[in-house]
């Protein structure tokens, strides 16, 4: 079984991954930031790095996949490849950071990959405002991301939103998380588990 779970920047991924791998015994599966040897350099120029940033993160998250496919655990993974290919590298070339030549270089590059994989069981996507995603970003602290500007957390929330509005692949669950606090608050966090056992049910 593989549960995914999406959204933007800062909207708590990790957090919710790490909290229900321990909750349902699921193996966690993380995205590669700290040995991801282009953020820095991405976040200082994005248009000189944005083509191998996104190469580097396609070949990882499809690695995990081949690697989630054919283990036969039940596994809870921290951001998608669809979220790569949907959400990141579009909004990279539609901001002039990323050369069509790259960008299509990008999508045929994702398209055979995606051939290749599955769809997850469950897509859970976090929703937050950027004010939200502001907050929790400068809470964390994280040097390389301390340039982030507002303009590119609105597009990627605008992405995210009518990607997720034509989803269709598998089961979706949506988490409105402006008003929650599943770190500190259990109670929200067992609201988000009952949602996801309510939506697993048909799974078994």
């Amino acid at each position: 079984m593989h549960i995914a779970v999406a959204g933007n920047i800062g909207v708590g991924k990790t957090t919710l991954t790490k909290l229900l791998a321990k909750n349902f015994q699921w193996e966690p599966h993380f995205e590669s930031v700290d040995n991801n040897p282009y953020l820095d350099d991405f976040y200082t120029d994005m248009q000189r790095w944005a083509f191998n940033l996104q190469v580097f993160f396609l070949n990882s998250r499809f690695g995990q996949l081949k690697e989630i496919q054919t283990s036969g655990k039940k596994i809870i993974q921290d951001r998608t490849i669809y979220e790569d290919a949907n959400i990141f590298a579009p909004n990279l070339h539609a901001m002039g950071l990323m050369t069509t030549r790259d960008f299509e270089n990008y999508e045929s590059l994702f398209d055979l990959m995606a051939s290749f994989v599955k769809p997850p069981d469950l897509l859970i996507y976090l929703r937050a405002s950027v004010p939200t995603l502001v907050k929790q970003i400068q809470a964390r602290g994280r040097d390389y991301e301390s340039s982030i500007r507002i303009d590119y957390l609105t597009r990627l929330n605008e992405r995210y939103e009518a990607w997720i509005s034509e989803y269709t692949d598998g089961k979706l669950l949506i988490i409105e998380t402006d008003n929650l606090d599943f770190t500190k608050n259990p109670e929200d966090l067992s609201l988000i588990i009952d949602k996801i056992n309510a939506e697993l049910n048909g799974l078994f």
